[in-house]
């Protein structure tokens, strides 16, 4: 499968460009961005195509792995599902519902396959972590986050939309979710506040009666940043623990492969673009508890 990669910062040049390049099934066509010099130097470590004509390069592949900030993302994502594409695109899917709806049918409508690169979901650890948790009878789960995105050896620094007060929420966010939905079940009903350092908590409320919590930071200390996932159940409590090594590369190229076997078959994969957009319902509920100090349906 011919691909592009639309994006040309960090995590479209070191991580999206540099799984498609190394694919053994899948070929790196060309690399779009909307400064073309940019596209160009990006396209240049890789012996491809650089351009700023986004037609032109639709054109000339079959799908396209999606790396832009979530505002710019569903135009791009629209554009590329009319033009037969399919599509890998990256999270959020968008920042609003109306957008996220837009790109679900886009993709409905052009018949081609959509994933949600959700990092988490293609690692080897996680998807066994995922079949422990389905086996038990789960009635919590927590996510904790801290992050240092704006610190000097960051190289999400200069990230304007990372920047936003309800940055934290949409971009770690959705990795929350990828976990936690699927073991605890869909989410009905959000509240959450905001600390003055912007970190943000939020207790969500599952379908079947679990509730889980999510902590929440862009702006922690170094020596404070770190991950943490565990649900709870008749089984104890079940880590998720983390992995070593280029585990990006690693879970892109599973992206890539299951895209693939997506199209060919025609089968939706369980981290779609309608998954995502399920993700943006959840998250917009969360941002609209935060505001109004108060529970909201999602």
């Amino acid at each position: 499968m011919r691909f592009a990669v639309l994006g040309s910062g960090f995590w479209a040049t070191e991580v999206h460009a540099a799984s498609l390049a190394e694919h053994p099934d899948a070929e790196l066509v060309g690399i779009w961005g909307r400064d073309a010099g940019k596209a160009q130097a990006a396209a240049a470590r890789y012996d491809v195509a650089g351009t700023d004509d986004l037609d032109a390069l639709l054109a000339d592949v079959d799908a396209v792995s999606i790396s832009v900030p979530p505002a710019v993302q569903p135009d791009l994502a629209v554009r590329a599902a009319e033009a037969g594409c399919h599509l890998l695109l990256e999270k959020p899917v968008a920042l609003s519902v109306a957008d996220a709806d837009r790109v679900v049918a886009a993709t409905a409508a052009a018949g081609v396959a959509s994933v949600v690169f959700l990092t988490f979901r293609f690692r080897t650890s996680a998807t066994t972590w995922l079949e422990q948790a389905s086996r038990s009878t789960l009635v919590g789960g927590s996510v904790t986050w801290l992050a240092s995105t704006f610190a000097a050896d960051s190289p999400f620094r200069g990230s304007v939309w990372r920047a936003e007060p309800g940055a934290p929420l949409w971009d770690l966010g959705p990795h929350a979710l990828s976990l936690l939905t699927p073991v605890l079940g869909p989410v009905v009903a959000a509240q959450g506040s905001r600390a003055a350092d912007g970190t943000v908590n939020v207790i969500l409320e599952h379908e079947a009666g679990p509730t889980s919590t999510l902590t929440l930071s862009a702006t922690a200390s170094p020596l404070s940043a770190g991950e943490e996932f565990w649900v709870h159940g008749d089984a104890g409590r079940l880590v998720l623990l983390p992995e070593e090594g280029r585990t990006a590369h690693l879970a892109h190229a599973v992206a890539v492969t299951e895209l693939q076997a997506a199209a060919l078959t025609g089968g939706a994969h369980p981290c779609d673009a309608a998954y995502g957009a399920e993700q943006v319902r959840v998250l917009a509920a969360a941002e609209a508890a935060i505001a109004a100090g108060a529970r909201q349906r999602v």
